[in-house]
This record gives C-alpha cells, sequence and structure tokens, in this order.
C-alpha cells in the first residue's frame, strides 16, 4: 500500500444531509417514534443550540487501532513516557440519545485519534515512516453522566493529500443492541494557518491541502468543523454527536 493511497484514505460512507432534509428527516424519525417504529441504528446528528440537526458519518481511515487505551490525556506515548509537542487542545464531544429528546447518552466509548504535529500516525507503517508500537495520540474515554467524554490532545499536524482533521468513533460499551458512529472533525483553515505558523507546526513548511481542496472535507466536512476558542496557551472546543439509539 502506498502513501498516495492512504492519504486519499477516507472515501465518505453515509448520508450527506442538507439543514433543510436534516429537519425533515428528523420529524421523520419522530414520527416513527411515536408510531412504534425504530429507526434505523447510529443516525449521527448534532446539536447547535440544543436543535438535533442531521450530521454525516465519514471514513474512520487506514490508521484507526483498537489500543484499548482508557485516558484522557493522549499526548504522551506509553512506551516512554513522551509527549508530543504542539499547541493544546482540549476537545469536549458530547453524545447526545437523538431517539430520546437528545438526553446525554452515558456509557458509550469514545474514541479519538490523530496525527502529530509532522502528519504522523502511531503505531503505524507507512512509506514514510514506521511508528509500530508507539501510541501517541491515541486513546478513548467513556461518556459520563451528561454524555461528555474529554480528551486532552494538539491541535494536529498535516500531511500529503487531507486537510487538517481529527478522527473519532462512539461505539456501545456492554449495552444492547450495539451501536457504533465513526467521523472527522475540521478546522477553519483561517486558524490553523495562525496555529501552523508557530513551532513545532512551522517547521514541516506550508500544508498543500486546504478544506475547499479536501475530497472528505467537501463530502459533509462544513457540518464538522469544530470552533475552538482561546483556553491557556492553546484552545478548547467541545462538539455534539446524537444517535438513534
Amino acid at each position: 500500500m502506498t502513501r498516495l493511497n492512504l492519504h486519499d484514505d477516507d472515501v465518505p460512507v453515509g448520508t450527506i444531509l442538507s439543514r433543510r432534509d436534516a429537519v425533515a428527516v428528523l420529524g421523520a424519525s419522530g414520527l416513527a417514534l411515536m408510531l412504534g417504529h425504530r429507526p434505523r441504528m447510529s443516525s449521527p446528528v448534532a446539536l447547535p443550540q440544543g436543535v438535533c440537526v442531521v450530521r454525516p458519518a465519514q471514513t474512520e481511515g487506514p490508521y484507526f487501532v483498537d489500543e484499548q487505551l482508557n485516558r484522557s490525556d493522549i499526548r504522551s506515548d506509553p512506551s516512554d513516557g513522551t509527549m508530543r509537542p504542539g499547541t493544546p487542545l482540549e476537545l469536549t464531544i458530547n453524545v447526545f440519545r437523538a431517539s430520546a429528546g437528545c438526553a446525554p447518552l452515558a456509557g458509550a466509548i469514545v474514541d479519538l485519534w490523530q496525527c502529530d504535529h509532522f502528519g504522523v500516525y502511531s503505531d503505524a507503517q507507512d512509506p514514510s515512516f514506521s511508528t509500530r508500537g508507539k501510541k501517541f495520540l491515541r486513546g478513548y474515554q467513556v461518556t459520563d453522566a451528561r454524555g461528555a467524554a474529554t480528551f486532552t490532545t494538539i491541535y494536529p499536524g498535516w500531511y500529503r493529500g487531507r486537510t487538517v482533521h481529527l478522527h473519532f468513533k462512539v461505539r456501545s460499551a456492554f449495552t444492547s443492541p450495539s451501536y457504533e458512529f465513526t467521523s472527522q472533525l475540521y478546522f477553519d483553515d483561517a486558524l490553523t494557518d495562525r496555529v501552523h505558523a508557530l513551532a513545532p507546526y512551522a517547521e514541516k513548511g506550508a500544508r498543500t491541502t486546504r478544506n475547499e481542496r479536501d475530497g472528505i472535507f467537501r463530502r459533509g466536512g462544513s457540518q464538522l468543523v469544530l470552533a475552538p476558542t482561546p483556553k491557556g496557551a492553546g484552545y478548547a472546543a467541545t462538539f455534539g454527536v446524537g444517535l438513534q439509539v
């Protein structure tokens, strides 16, 4: 497998809906619930200002590894304790039950994984790097009573063929029926430009792919853009995901 194939990686999955279509779908789901019909599992929605709006699922890509690392701070490598440098990012993913009035979904497993400041993933074999056995920038949290899973990570770097992004997956722990939803999160290009102009990102040089040139982003990524706010030396951001469970 070549680097080019890997980084054209992420063929989108799921259905991308407009806001008007999203409202229609959500209305249909509510009607199905009232009539006693169970909606399709794992239909993704996000909750801006308390209103459920359907969001797209996207592929997990070639670099998901189920390391089973239950930790909030994913910056370190457990094998030697070294920390991946970069601008700190505190990310909270809030998970809700769209089929229950957007009530918080406790006990869901939320996986987060991403590349480092140089565009390198851990525990991966690639033509330009080999990081087998390393586990930096990977981990999972279990949502609390509020449906929240909070991570401390870094602002991602870039690699050829993709815009700047993170990967996440929400899945059931010990509940039945099981569910799983996978997608990606993005950043405003202007913010990325400011962050990547600083160390340690600047050493890699200017990125080659911005949001509008990324084939995955163009298929619904505008609905998956984080809105970080300054926090200390870095940023904090939240994102809501609703599941029909």
